[in-house]
Formats: structure tokens, sequence, C-alpha cells
């Protein structure tokens, strides 16, 4: 398959998750992009062109309830965004995949890199949300906020990342607990490599220090002085270009 193909793959009934995919060589490289986000993004469009010119395959795709997707955003969970990966790599790709996941996404992709383990070449990791519901979420808030979730279902969240609040409700909180990665081994020997902004108000970078902690022996942790959550600055575009020409190098041998 050459050239790029924007559609969308039918699932549960009339659901539709869309996509942009682009033929080339393998490994393939997925995108899994962060809450609330599209895959329009700054980065994602960043490293479609990457792989363009490198003539990598690459599949990126909006959730349930983001962008281009049908679905209503509050009802979306980690089960069913999880799953939507899933469904990508399984109908979109072939051969083994590098999974490129951002904030939400970085964890979503550790666990269809658990449920794949077969179709996985590497992980890059940027800015990793892993357990946000409950770690960098639920355990923030205080107690009125709590409480608005158990008893309304929801609870309005201001962001800096648009001119909307993000709705947080108590299913998102509930199932994502069972789903929670740190404080055990993440059995994955693949090559992961986790690129974290000191600067990041959402994820502090201890917390992606925590990850390295529970993944394997190959897990190198970069860390941006000045990165903020979203890094893509043009150098920590480069920074992750970099990163992820060595991961498809290594992965063809």
């Amino acid at each position: 398959m050459t050239g790029v193909v924007n559609d969308a793959l039918h699932r549960d009934g009339e659901e539709r998750l869309a996509y942009s995919r682009r033929g080339g060589s393998s490994p393939g490289i997925v995108w899994l992009g962060g809450f609330k986000s599209e895959m329009t993004a700054t980065k994602a469009s960043a490293l479609d062109d990457w792989s363009a010119r490198a003539g990598h395959a690459f599949v990126r795709f909006d959730y349930f309830g983001h962008g281009a997707s049908s679905g209503d955003f509050r009802h979306g969970t980690i089960t069913r965004w999880r799953d939507d990966a899933l469904a990508i790599i399984d109908e979109l790709t072939t051969g083994r995949q590098i999974l490129v996941g951002s904030s939400m996404g970085a964890w979503l992709a550790l666990l269809a890199a658990l449920a794949r383990p077969q179709r996985l070449a590497a992980l890059l990791l940027i800015a990793p949300a892993v357990d946000f519901t409950q770690s960098l979420l639920w355990n923030r808030l205080d107690a009125n906020m709590q409480e608005e979730i158990l008893t309304k279902g929801e609870w309005l969240r201001p962001t800096i990342y648009g001119s909307e609040p993000y709705p947080i409700t108590r299913t998102l909180i509930e199932d994502g607990r069972k789903h929670l990665l740190l404080g055990r081994a993440i059995n994955l020997s693949c090559p992961i490599r986790i690129v974290q902004g000191m600067e990041d108000p959402d994820v502090p970078w201890m917390h992606a220090v925590k990850l390295v902690e529970a993944l394997g022996p190959d897990t190198h942790l970069t860390l941006v002085k000045n990165g903020d959550h979203r890094l893509s600055k043009p150098h920590e575009l480069a920074l992750i270009e970099q990163i992820l020409s060595g991961l498809v190098a290594d992965a063809r041998g």
C-alpha cells in the first residue's frame, strides 16, 4: 500500500473511528493521542510528515468521542479507548508496530502492548499520563469536586488546552481503576523510550520515573528541562523524531 488513505473504521454498529493511514515499510508506526486530543494535532502531524520522508507506514486516528470520530465524549472510558486502539492495530496494520503514545495515549499504548505483545516492536511514550484518572486526577481533587463527580455523575474540569472545560465522569474514574499499572512490574520486553518535560503541569516528571521503575531493562527516559506537557516546540519535535528514528533502525536490525 502506498499513499495516504483517510477513512473511518466501523465499530459497534453505527460508531465510526476516523483514521489516516500512510503506506510504507515496516515496522509500522501507530500514533495514540491524548485525552481530548485529535489526530490533526501538532505532534501527530509532525510524525506523519517524518514517516512520509522516511518511507514508513503510519496510522493516526481519533478515539470514540474525539475529533472526527463518532460518539459522545462523556461516554468514553479507558476500556473503550484501549479497545479503539486495538481495533486500529488489528484491522489496519500488519506485522510489528511501534506504538507512539502521548499523555493518555501512552497509558493506552501500554495497555495495547500488554494485550498484543506479539505485534509490538517498540514503544515511544511522550509525557506518559499512566493511571492519570486516579493518580493525576482523582487524587488531586478536593472533597467537593470528588463529591460532585459521585453525586452528579460528572465534574467540569477547566483546561488551558481549549476554550471549554472537560467533563470528568464518574464512569471514567471508576473504569480507569480497572487498568491501573503503576506499583507493580509491567511485563514488556520490548525497547521503551520515554520523553518527559520537567515543567509539565499535568504529568510531573517524577511520575515518569515511577513508570521507568515498573518497566523492563530496555527502558530509557529523556528529560527535557524546560519542556511542558505538549512537547511540541521545534527542538522537542526534533528530539522525538530522533528517538523514533533510532527505534525504527533497531527494529529493522
